[in-house]
């Protein structure tokens, strides 16, 4: 059966896309800890990172450094934190979110009646970031499509 991520990146669930490209792709997560947290996926279903090829693992966490340099353009944070946990879907993922300390960096934090257009308007600001970065190529043409 196929993941919930798996869902989202065929388009059977929908999705708040930042970024695409043959091997991952991103997206705003539904129960944000920070404004613009953000989801880095494989397309391929791996359970965890450490089932994930090398390539496809260093792959991710480029993705996932780019996002982050756009979140702290976005939101002007201290620091960008990159965490793997990975319990609640079982397909690997990182969560790249912009981050002021290491006490708000807990999913205890995450929050769930964020309004969709809030959540929207997050996922336009790392798109346009992304863009003014330089990297219009991999940010999808709708916020809702995971192909470029």
């Amino acid at each position: 059966m196929a993941t919930v991520f798996s869902q989202i990146i065929s388009g059977a669930i929908p999705g708040r896309f930042v970024w695409a490209d043959d091997v991952a792709v991103a997206f705003t997560t539904i129960a944000p800890i920070a404004d613009g947290h953000t989801l880095v996926v494989p397309r391929e279903e791996i359970v965890q990172f450490i089932d994930a090829p090398t390539d496809v693992l260093a792959h991710l966490v480029q993705v996932a450094q780019t996002i982050g340099r756009a979140q702290q353009q976005v939101w002007d944070s201290p620091r960008v934190a990159l965490v793997t946990a990975g319990f609640e879907v079982p397909h690997l993922h990182l969560h790249v979110l912009p981050a002021w300390d290491e006490q708000s960096l807990t999913f205890a934090n995450a929050r769930h009646d964020v309004p969709a257009a809030e959540l929207d308007a997050a996922a336009e600001q790392v798109r346009e970031a992304l863009r003014a970065q330089g990297h219009g190529d991999h940010v999808p043409a709708r916020l809702t499509d995971p192909a470029v």
